[in-house]
């Protein structure tokens, strides 16, 4: 494996980026018309978020627009992914655009073009509208149906600049953890619901893509899924079986749909009534509307899945498990870039995709600013080195990867982790919102003005 990328090996127009969601950084939660959102309501539940944290204030990014924008134009990237709050376009989920909500995201826009940044526009990054929550949330179709109209107020919008659209952030994120295991908004724990908020997100998706196209003719448009390459425990048929159950749930369940081949059978066997077939949701055509041909697959990668078999242990019968003496990041991930390499050439064989983009890609560790100011963050600088060599080394091999965003441009609310886990490339004094560039977003400007001259821009 590649230890440290070469810039001659990428792709020339490469989009080299950095990435963000609004509820993380944004903060101004009821400001200039905003509504509340589903973690609006999670992060003030007692209990739900490490520290009482919320994101009221987070990186305060909806006041310090032009100043972080510099800061993005610093590191000498070409594109900039950021989430729209949905609730503050449309404040109770459905409706008329809220102007000065509209306003912030246009200027942005305006912002990043003028500096010569292309922006990537995420629509739903799990800001749901709380008003939606309210009236069934992603469990009840309708969302998907309102969903799909904010989508096309969006692109409607913004689709004269904005050219790259991703429709949904991480549905299984959104649909396991926030409707199943209940540790991300809405902090539900039923494993049908789950199931119903899953189909419905896919659903959303390919009324999404429809809108983008009508509404912004010539934009490029895509899914970013959170996924894992698997790798069984031991060399036995029971641990390679149970591998492939855990891909069927993490993966393929998503990735079948998008590429219009329906859910896998066997992961529907598995889940029995809680499947959204036996829930009676999945309705005729919704198998093409989920694969809807979409220009790109966005991935966000961090980590690799080793699994066990486990009878008896919930529906999939097998577990997860953490190798020993493997690294960790603090967030107790495996660190493991040859799995990069392997998902990428596994996603171009087996789905074949138009085009790859890494949409997050990063580690969080416990970091300290020292007494000179600096952040010497070197397990992180080494974490994107060896991930980048690992893409690179995909790339010679055939998969049609075309950009990379680093997770993430500073340290933000980590959703149920507050502020206790920091993934920045630039470190943020939440006390102060003093900002300070890594030693690993020193490594990755430097890294980006070496690729700007080996392709001669």
């Amino acid at each position: 494996m590649t230890s440290t990328p070469d810039p001659l090996h990428f792709p020339p127009r490469f989009a080299w980026g950095v990435a963000t969601a609004s509820y993380q950084i944004e903060g101004a939660p009821a400001e200039d018309g905003k509504g509340p959102s589903i973690w609006d309501t999670f992060s003030h539940t007692p209990g739900q978020v490490r520290g009482g944290d919320t994101g009221d204030v987070a990186c305060d990014h909806y006041h310090r627009l032009e100043a972080d924008l510099d800061l993005i134009q610093s590191l000498g990237v070409n594109a900039y992914r950021f989430s729209v709050a949905w609730p503050r376009l449309q404040p109770a989920g459905r409706g008329p655009v809220n102007q000065q909500g509209l306003d912030f995201y246009s200027r942005m826009v305006d912002g990043l073009l003028t500096r010569g940044i292309t922006p990537w526009l995420t629509l739903y990054h799990w800001d749901l509208p709380q008003a939606l929550q309210d009236q069934g949330g992603w469990p009840s179709r309708d969302t998907a149906l309102a969903f799909g109209e904010y989508a096309a107020l969006v692109a409607g919008a913004l689709g004269d600049r904005v050219k790259h659209f991703i429709t949904v952030n991480e549905p299984w994120v959104a649909a396991f953890l926030g409707h199943a295991v209940g540790i991300h908004a809405p902090g539900h724990t039923d494993l049908a619901e789950s199931y119903a908020a899953a189909h419905h997100l896919l659903v959303g998706h390919g009324l999404a893509v429809q809108a983008v196209r009508a509404h912004a003719p010539g934009a490029q448009v895509g899914i970013t899924l959170n996924l894992y390459e698997g790798y069984p425990a031991t060399d036995t048929p029971e641990d390679r079986a149970a591998t492939r159950r855990q891909d069927g749930f993490q993966n393929r369940w998503y990735l079948d749909p998008v590429f219009g081949r329906g859910y896998p059978q066997d992961i529907v066997e598995l889940l029995g009534d809680a499947s959204p077939q036996a829930q009676g949701l999945v309705l005729p055509g919704d198998v093409e509307l989920m694969g809807v041909p979409t220009d790109f697959l966005g991935v966000n990668m961090y980590s690799r899945s080793v699994v066990e078999d486990a009878p008896g242990e919930g529906f999939l019968h097998s577990r997860a498990i953490q190798p020993q003496g493997s690294e960790y990041t603090g967030f107790g991930w495996e660190v493991a870039p040859q799995s990069l390499t392997d998902l990428m050439l596994r996603l171009q064989r087996e789905y074949d995709p138009p085009a790859i983009y890494i949409t997050e890609n990063g580690a969080t560790y416990p970091d300290t600013v020292n007494e000179d100011g600096t952040v010497q963050d070197a397990d992180r600088t080494r974490y994107f080195q060896t991930h980048l060599g690992a893409l690179e080394d995909a790339i010679t091999q055939g998969a049609k990867v075309r950009g990379y965003f680093a997770w993430s441009l500073m340290d933000n609310f980590e959703w149920a982790e507050g502020y206790d886990k920091r993934f920045g490339l630039v470190y943020v004094d939440f006390g102060t919102q003093a900002r300070t560039l890594k030693q690993s977003g020193r490594w990755y400007r430097d890294f980006l003005a070496r690729t700007r001259k080996a392709v001669g821009a």
